[in-house]
């Protein structure tokens, strides 16, 4: 087994306020509604939204290695724009990695705009770290679902206000 970690920055021009909101606080509504040839639903399984709530995300066929994983809420700041969670069921568990965690991160960038960092940790089920095109797909997947968040915020100026 062996542990690694895979980190991404993206600066955008959207408040970290309504990414927050949108990406964090309604994502269960907001990915599936913008991503629907991946995303077939998230679904609140267990809590309220805060610290150890439990979600499912369902995945499409465009998916090919898992068709859902459910995931954890392990932190959640509001005040700070910190949101952690950990991959519990599904997904590449016992696949590839023993463990996964994502922390995502947003603070005040530029003339109003902000500063994302997406943070991953995980340990591999395996004596072999990924190959670096499997993280750079993992953090190009995770960018490409930023950018829809942040598309669909640029196109509708009063949402998440």
């Amino acid at each position: 087994m062996v542990a690694g970690t895979v980190g991404h920055e993206i600066l955008s021009p959207i408040s970290p306020s309504r990414l927050w909101k949108a990406m964090v606080k309604d994502s269960h509504n907001l990915m599936p509604k913008l991503m629907p040839e991946i995303i077939s639903s998230i679904v609140v399984l267990e809590g309220d939204g805060g610290v150890g709530t439990i979600r499912q995300s369902n995945f499409t066929d465009a998916i090919k290695d898992f068709s859902y994983w459910k995931d954890r809420i392990d932190e959640i700041d509001d005040n700070n724009r910190l949101f952690k969670y950990s991959v519990i069921e599904g997904g590449l568990l016992g696949k590839k990695v023993k463990s996964t965690t994502f922390t995502l991160e947003f603070k005040d960038g530029i003339n109003g705009g902000s500063i994302c960092k997406f943070h991953g940790e995980f340990e591999t089920v395996e004596g072999n770290l990924p190959k670096e095109e499997e993280t750079e797909e993992m953090m190009g997947n995770m960018e490409g679902m930023f950018k829809a968040v942040e598309g669909y915020l640029l196109e509708n100026p009063n949402a998440y206000v």
